[in-house]
């Protein structure tokens, strides 16, 4: 099977006089991109950090000493070095930001993406946890208080524009903030092996609570029962352009639509198909409202095999040690307005905020429909169905990684690492004041592109202000790659997470 249709999404920032597209990601927690040094054959087709410019901003990290190494999904690497820069977010100023530098890649790289803005927690940033002062973008403009509120939202669409939002939710997209669905992030207990005694908040995780086929539940079975207190969580990945879930809850979800079936397992992944004109719904519950996905939202398309049967999400992994059973990528993100609060130091936990984009009771997408979609992309997926059946593979549960001797209640706050404590808050569980968000209405004309990928189907629309920046480059400036000594290491990443698509404030 060849790697399968996928998309992400990407803004613009800027830094030493030049402009870079990085993917967002809500997975990770570092910003890097690839720099001049790197002169591996992946780094020649994207835009660089020109180093021989020596931007005025530019701050050397230990001499470039400072070794970056952040893990992905991926084993394809990359290595760089740790600097900091001045960063600018349209009209956001992030000053000496800590970020990496890669100089050495075999990773191919499209769209003219440089790298990757990662949105998650401190916890989880490689750079932070080898330089001191070295906050993660996201979390360093919440703890300075430079934002309206500590928040990030998401609107991303398949075929027109999204936005990207920071201290504020587009209006534009929740014309009512009362139906706004609140959910608390599941801190985590210290990794074994590790002094801490207090659980923090790692990463955009929330508990699953329910899975519905058409109506029939599906109760998730977590990893860890005992260490998650029955509950099965969901990573919310803007990174991850797939829905991933657990063998023991994909394969049940499967045996509810009729005709589907197993039809590969590459890499551990099992990747199911069913037939193209099925109706079934895929309603995700998360202790509160309900969230459904219809056929044109979990489908990938059809296979060039036999085009009456469509590829389809989730696929299946095998258990993670972190017991985090569930990613939802781009597919499901692209059903709702997504909202990342961080939370208030010593006030308020980081709270998840969904908007649905769709009324849950809507009625099911018809076959014709269904088919309609599919023959406007006018694309399938370039793989051959076995003409056997496949078994459910098993595998053994990895040991925990972290010290269930600690408790981690959900709505715990911590007294650092979230937003400065000089905010007031509003998602109160008790009381969420949903009302009293900023709210903020994106021009549809400021930077804004969408490159969508299905199959080998590609579209783009872009605005004639973004058409006038040039990429990797300062204006005016011939380009050059500077030298410079750098030590190597490794960094690895998902392929898949970088490819493909935009968005932007």
């Amino acid at each position: 099977m060849k790697e399968r249709p996928c998309r992400s999404y990407f803004t613009l920032v800027s830094m030493g006089n030049m402009s870079f597209r990085v993917a967002l990601d809500t997975g990770s927690s570092d910003f890097w991109v690839v720099s001049s040094a790197c002169t591996s054959s992946a780094c020649s087709s994207v835009p660089r950090y020109q180093l021989a410019y020596q931007s005025s901003t530019f701050q050397s990290v230990n001499g470039n000493s400072s070794l970056f190494n952040v893990s992905f999904l991926d084993s394809t690497t990359a290595s760089g070095f740790i600097a900091r820069e001045t960063m600018l977010l349209n009209n956001l100023t992030v000053p000496q930001q800590a970020f990496g530098l890669v100089n050495s890649s075999n990773v191919t790289l499209s769209d003219e993406i440089s790298g990757i803005l990662g949105l998650g927690f401190p916890r989880l940033s490689t750079i932070a946890n080898t330089v001191v002062n070295a906050t993660p973008v996201f979390a360093s403009m919440a703890q300075q208080g430079t934002l309206d509120y500590p928040l990030f939202g998401l609107s991303l669409k398949r075929n027109t524009t999204g936005s990207l939002t920071f201290g504020a939710i587009d209006a534009s997209a929740v014309t009512n903030r009362s139906n706004i669905e609140w959910i608390d992030v599941v801190p985590f207990a210290p990794f074994n092996g590790t002094n801490g005694t207090t659980a923090s908040y790692l990463q955009w995780a929330v508990e699953l609570a329910q899975i519905y086929v058409n109506g029939s539940l599906v109760t998730p079975v977590p990893t860890y029962p005992i260490a998650q207190s029955n509950h099965s969580l969901a990573l919310l990945d803007v990174g991850t352009s797939g829905i991933y879930g657990p063998y023991q809850d994909v394969s049940r979800i499967f045996s509810q639509i009729a005709g589907s079936r197993l039809v590969s397992v590459s890499d551990t992944v099992g990747q199911w198909a069913m037939p193209c004109d099925a109706s079934e719904t895929i309603t995700l519950n998360f202790g509160g409202g309900n969230f459904t996905l219809q056929p044109t939202d979990y489908l990938l398309g059809p296979t060039a095999g036999d085009p009456d049967y469509c590829l389809a999400w989730p696929a299946a992994l095998p258990p993670s040690s972190d017991g985090v059973d569930w990613q939802l990528g781009t597919p499901f993100l692209e059903t709702v307005y997504s909202i990342f609060s961080l939370g208030i130091d010593t006030k308020e936990a980081p709270m998840v905020g969904l908007y649905p984009l769709r009324n849950s009771t809507a009625p099911v997408q018809s076959p014709s429909v269904v088919n309609a979609y599919f023959s406007s992309a006018s694309a399938t997926i370039d793989t051959e169905l076995p003409n056997y059946l496949l078994p459910t593979p098993t595998y053994t549960t990895p040991p925990y990684v972290f010290n269930t001797s600690v408790t981690a209640p959900p709505g715990l706050v911590v007294s650092s690492g979230l937003a400065t404590s000089t905010y007031s808050p509003v998602l109160d569980v008790a009381s969420v004041n949903a009302t009293a968000l900023p709210t903020l209405e994106p021009s549809p004309t400021l930077f804004t592109f969408i490159i969508t990928y299905s199959g080998s189907v590609s579209t783009s629309v872009s605005t004639a202000s973004q058409a006038s920046i040039t990429l990797g480059e300062p204006p005016g400036w011939t380009s050059g790659a500077g030298a410079i000594r750098v030590p190597l290491r490794v960094v690895f990443f998902s392929v898949c997470a970088l490819l493909l698509g935009l968005t932007r404030l």
